[in-house]
């Protein structure tokens, strides 16, 4: 596919900080880590990849705005654009070795996400779409799943950590969908989550409390690999809210009634 310069940009910045991590990924046991929270750790892989993502994108696009985990947000020229970005989605299953990971891009004009890139560095798995332009894996086009019946479908979400708040209904989210499905998956990284939904290795993804860097890039990718993606309360956002619920159009509405209860 030959994307947009806009895209371009992404893929190629995300592809910079994926090589600095997957450098850095080797050497995991000698990375220097600070708390950043109970159970949230921050590391120098981290903030140094979300400098090449700055120096990439807002060196290419000077007057956008930018929002981002670890440098927080700034204002750009253009009130229009902003890049949203989160350099190390899975921080945890990096520090720990699990090679589950990744660089989130989404661009918003006006509000709208429209263009995203999630890259798995560490299976170099590039997920990427652009409004109107299809979702695509690498140089293969992605859809969601065609399963239809939940008996058959396999369901991913975050599990809350560190005593929060949101572990009641979790639990009580699992307790009702997993009798229903063919199996539930926590592995750590919501923004593949969403690319996985995308590429149709799950039938959908539902989690609560996340950020918008979390989710930005994963909602344009799953809409253009033909999925729905709501808030988890139909009235709210999904980015202001910090909660989504998304999957394949058969058995999204089926879904989304377990889920919200």
């Amino acid at each position: 596919m030959v994307g947009s310069a806009n895209l371009n940009i992404m893929i190629k910045a995300a592809r910079k900080a994926g090589r600095s991590l997957v450098k850095d990924f080797r050497e995991v046991e000698n990375l220097q880590v600070s708390m950043k929270g109970a159970g949230d750790f921050v590391s120098k892989a981290d903030i140094a990849a979300e400098a090449i993502l700055k120096e990439e994108l807002l060196g290419a696009r000077p007057t956008y705005g930018w929002l981002a985990e670890e440098g927080g947000a700034i204002d750009g020229d253009d009130p229009t654009r902003r890049w949203i970005v989160d350099p190390l989605d899975g921080t945890t299953n990096f520090l720990h070795g699990l090679p589950h990971w990744a660089v989130s891009i989404a661009l918003e004009h006006k509000g709208k996400i429209v263009a995203g890139v999630i890259y798995d560095a560490a299976k170099d798995e590039m997920f990427f779409a652009e409004k109107g332009e299809g979702a695509w894996m690498n140089d293969m086009r992605i859809r969601v799943s065609g399963r239809h019946r939940m008996i058959e479908s396999v369901f991913s979400t975050g599990l809350p950590f560190g005593g929060r708040s949101d572990l009641p209904a979790t639990l009580q989210d699992l307790a009702r969908l997993m009798p229903a499905c063919a199996g539930v998956r926590r592995w750590g990284a919501a923004a593949l989550d969403m690319a996985y939904v995308a590429a149709g290795r799950y039938e959908g993804f539902w989690e609560r409390r996340l950020n918008a860097w979390d989710l930005a890039a994963g909602i344009i990718i799953v809409k253009e690999a033909g999925g729905f993606v709501q808030p988890l309360n139909p009235e709210g956002s999904v980015i202001e809210d910090g909660e989504v619920i998304c999957a394949n159009e058969p058995i999204f509405d089926t879904f989304a009634k377990v889920i919200r209860g």
